[in-house]
């Protein structure tokens, strides 16, 4: 079975407090795109097989979120061998969920695969278990997210009129590192009520927190932000903890941007199907 796992991109990000468990509560937008990876899942005879194409995967096979997620299942179920297949097109560092959604995707795969009949409820709870943002990806549809980035409340936002051009530089930000230094703080503007204001509004409500450590380390970043609104943007952000910047226009048929040593993805923001 093949399946094509999408990315996300976060609409606003704040840091809004450090829990006891070490992790951050969090409020942020998680909009689904439609850059993604293509995934294949088929039933084995020969025994269990991972494999990659495109961009190289440079974790173990144990490792791997999508490995994990078949385990995790067959825990719990008598599952066969399968072969599985990732071909990786979504950059890793970029703050776009690539491996989160692998996972989730894998999730639903697997359940259709094997007709394993679990309900979204339950295949989050599954997600939940291999990180923060994989259980955005079961729906995949847009939600205002909170806590650890794991808890969601789906909202009302089409953005369907606007494309948008993504582009990442040759720079990795570790989740890690970013939130080591990020700054806690409480928002000026209610990220729920932003959201509802025209897109026209945004650039003066919506912000993410990582970009105050990150711009004045990877200075390419903020480089890219800036040539967005340049080339007409009307909204322009870094994506998660980073080292991806998005821009939404109303039409990109004239913006010309290039930046040597950057991947750079174009397509409209139309809803995906779930």
């Amino acid at each position: 079975m093949l399946v094509f796992s999408n990315a996300k991109i976060n609409i606003g990000l704040n840091i809004v407090e450090k829990r006891n468990d070490g992790f951050h509560n969090l409020e942020t937008i998680f909009y689904p795109i439609k850059l993604s990876d293509g995934l294949e899942i088929v039933e084995s005879n020969s025994g269990f097989e991972f494999s990659n194409s495109g961009i190289v995967v440079d974790s173990t096979t144990e490792n791997n979120l999508i490995v994990k997620a078949y385990n995790l299942l067959k825990s719990d179920f008598q599952l066969s061998d399968v072969k599985i297949h990732l071909h990786k097109i979504i950059p890793f560092g970029a703050g776009l969920g690539g491996g989160s959604s692998n996972a989730a995707f894998a999730i639903k795969t697997l359940n259709s695969v094997f007709s394993l009949q679990l309900s979204a409820e339950q295949m989050i709870e599954y997600a939940k278990k291999l990180g923060s943002d994989c259980a955005f990806f079961i729906n995949n549809s847009p939600v205002f997210a909170f806590e650890k980035g794991d808890m969601f409340q789906e909202i009302s936002l089409d953005l369907s009129k606007y494309q948008i051009i993504l582009i990442k530089p040759n720079v990795n930000v570790s989740t890690k590192d970013a939130y080591s230094n990020v700054q806690i703080s409480t928002p000026k503007y209610s990220l729920k009520e932003s959201i509802k204001k025209p897109i026209e509004e945004w650039k003066n409500l919506i912000f993410n927190d990582f970009e105050k450590n990150n711009f004045p380390k990877f200075p390419i970043i903020e480089k890219i932000k800036h040539e967005l609104y340049k080339q007409g943007a009307i909204y322009a952000s870094m994506s998660g903890s980073g080292s991806s910047v998005f821009g939404i226009f109303k039409n990109t048929e004239n913006v010309n941007i290039n930046i040597d040593n950057t991947f750079i993805w174009k397509n409209d923001l139309g809803l995906l199907m779930r």
